[in-house]
């Protein structure tokens, strides 16, 4: 254990897992109002700081906390039931701003609740506020946000990672028990692994995309953050499952993701891929992952090196087909419908215009740029259909490793946190901090990053990617790996 980190939860009880908090509130040995009073206190101590949140919603938290603890006295209450979250403000949520951290919503209210985010409800589950995030889900340090950047609980001169900073940086500050996020191209993974927390990206089409805010509907995904894969999978249990309003939504009959938990997982066959340890992986990062794999084979799982050749064009892929997607969701935001409009004109192309320059940050207009451009007639065939048949190759590659392995241990990032303002004038390193993370986007795989060890004091993140559907096996290995090591339970001392 670091000497800066410590595994004691005595501090308070926000400070619990969800697994954790929810044992007292079945046993009354606490109230969700207690819970939810000591995560709001730990925000008022802490979020001038650290700012995770876009949104707070403490008399909502409250009132939710109220009706959770007389649900929980009838013997009605849940995994979720009582337990304070915070949601990414990438999904709608009624009542409750959703500003995806841009000018272009920063009014917005919508008038339902994203799927997701109606079935922790149903739950029982408390809502303290909304996530700060990368503006529409578009970066990888929580510093393309509209409004503020969020800082690293672990070192306040970094970056939390992105788009989910805010759902980490909340978990791992002490100020929400979970939080849930998006994964478009890494963005649960990356700044889970970053915040020394655990973060899932499910399998595409898992959980419902309904009122999940679009970038890149072929690529985006939403997955839980929390502080152990236990935690994950209860909340997996909540989330998933078919919904008739989400095209994309697999229609599969509901499972236990918990069930697996605790199984040996001797026999189970890992594969290192060579091109994840490659040139631009810290040596601390790359040491940490491959103890993390060592620790596993101890278990009896078989470890063997394999290659996926095609990783070395996932970046390029990812970066013509999300834009290209981006460019066509975010047109939507004409100053027309909903969102930002600008008015002093009598001219309909300069209010378009003018809305469009107000309402998008540079990253987001360098993307929407980028995509346009790849979509555009003579560039479409040299650029998006060619990226497409890239995503078949790296699909192929995947399904051909998953013939001989059940699951690939990697890098969730192949850096530590970097500090504030260091990556934002050179996009390209930005983009760089999620190769590892990317093709598993690409490929519509599950990816679940855990906590493996420090590296310069900074936490670092084992990923762990299996076929489509294989999100209990990776639960499975990721809860055998905590039960030996002890990093998960580690927390910053703000």
């Amino acid at each position: 254990m670091p000497p800066d980190g410590s595994p004691d939860r005595s501090n308070g009880l926000n400070w619990l897992t969800l697994g954790e908090a929810n044992q007292l509130l079945q046993r009354r040995d606490a109230s969700s109002v207690e819970l939810t009073s000591a995560c709001l206190e730990q925000i008022g101590t802490v979020e001038e700081r650290v700012k995770s949140f876009v949104t707070l919603t403490p008399e909502l938290a409250m009132k939710q906390a109220e009706q959770a603890d007389r649900r929980l006295a009838t013997g009605n209450g849940g995994p979720l039931t009582g337990i304070p979250v915070q949601v990414k403000d990438v999904m709608c949520t009624k009542g409750v701003l959703t500003t995806c951290a841009s000018r272009m919503l920063e009014n917005f209210v919508p008038v339902y609740n994203a799927t997701a985010v109606d079935r922790l409800f149903d739950q029982g589950a408390v809502l303290l506020g909304k996530g700060n995030m990368d503006e529409f889900a578009m970066g990888s340090s929580c510093e393309n946000s509209a409004f503020h950047p969020t800082h690293n609980p672990w070192d306040l001169t970094r970056v939390p990672g992105g788009s989910s900073g805010g759902s980490s940086a909340a978990v791992a500050a002490g100020e929400a028990i979970y939080a849930l996020g998006s994964d478009t191209g890494g963005s649960v993974r990356q700044p889970a692994s970053l915040c020394g927390v655990v973060g899932l990206k499910p399998s595409y089409g898992l959980v419902s995309r309904y009122g999940l805010v679009a970038y890149a509907s072929s690529l985006d995904q939403i997955g839980p953050v929390a502080r152990s894969v236990a935690d994950c999978a209860l909340v997996l249990n909540s989330i998933a499952g078919h919904d008739a309003k989400d095209s994309t939504s697999l229609p599969l009959p509901a499972k236990d993701y918990t069930a697996g938990l605790g199984k040996d997982i001797r026999g189970l066959r890992l594969g290192v891929p060579v091109e994840y340890f490659a040139e631009g992986v810290q040596p601390g990062v790359r040491q940490a992952v491959e103890d993390a794999a060592k620790t596993l084979e101890g278990f009896g799982a078989s470890v063997e090196e394999v290659s996926l050749p095609t990783t070395k064009y996932a970046l390029a892929c990812y970066y013509i087909i999300a834009p290209s997607e981006c460019s066509a969701n975010l047109a939507r935001y004409d100053g027309v419908k909903y969102g930002a409009s600008y008015q002093d004109t009598n001219d309909m192309w300069e209010a378009m215009e003018r809305t469009r320059q107000y309402g998008f940050g540079p990253e987001v207009t360098r993307r929407i740029m980028l995509g346009t451009y790849a979509l555009s007639t003579g560039y479409y065939d040299a650029y998006y259909l060619k990226a497409q048949k890239v995503r078949t190759l790296i699909r192929r590659d995947f399904a051909r490793v998953f013939e001989t392995v059940d699951a690939l241990v990697t890098p969730t990032s192949p850096v530590v946190a970097f500090p504030l303002g260091e990556k934002t004038a050179d996009p390209v390193q930005m983009y760089l901090t999620d190769i590892c993370t990317l093709p598993v986007n690409i490929a519509g795989l599950p990816g679940l990053s855990v906590p493996c060890g420090f590296s310069d004091g900074l936490p670092v993140g084992m990923q762990l990617i299996g076929p489509h559907l294989s999100d209990e096996t990776l639960l499975r290995i990721g809860y055998a790996y905590e039960q030996a090591t002890q990093w998960h339970e580690a927390h910053p001392q703000l």
